[in-house]
């Protein structure tokens, strides 16, 4: 092979290398369609009060102080595995009372602390927020949040 790169050899070169990156390029494309296509919920949990719980999360804005699933503000816990961390991720009844005495205890109007505002929820609203947030405890989320405090 001679030391100087010919015209015809960079352009091989170029085709080559551009081909080769087009294909491997391609081949992840279709590895990530096939990865995002395997299902990390179960469908037959997203029930009418999980839908309920949803709304209720969207229309008190709980997303502009908490993070679920990693998205969301850090001013106040992750909620993604907030069942789990209080140890009733498998008892729905003692979820809704646990998230019923810790919204009902807030704001505590310790000086200096964040506070969480008072939200004038109904048992139903309770109930329908905590089947979300047990719902959100069961998504395969790969390990995230990496530590159990969130």
């Amino acid at each position: 092979m001679s030391e100087i790169m010919t015209k015809s050899m960079a352009r091989n070169v170029f085709y080559g290398g551009s081909i080769f990156f087009i294909v491997v390029f391609g081949l992840l494309t279709v590895h990530s369609h096939i990865y995002a296509r395997t299902k990390a919920v179960d469908e037959t949990q997203l029930t009418a009060s999980v839908r309920e719980g949803k709304h209720i999360w969207e229309r008190n804005a709980c997303i502009n102080c908490h993070t679920l699933l990693g998205e969301g503000a850090y001013f106040a816990p992750e909620l993604g595995n907030v069942m789990k961390r209080w140890g009733v991720q498998d008892d729905p009844e003692a979820a809704v009372e646990t998230l019923k005495g810790w919204m009902q205890a807030m704001p505590t109007g310790i000086e200096g602390r964040r506070q969480m505002p008072f939200f004038d929820l109904t048992d139903e609203e309770f109930r329908a927020l905590s089947d979300f947030l047990l719902f959100t405890g069961t998504i395969n989320t790969q390990n995230w949040p990496p530590n159990d405090a969130g």
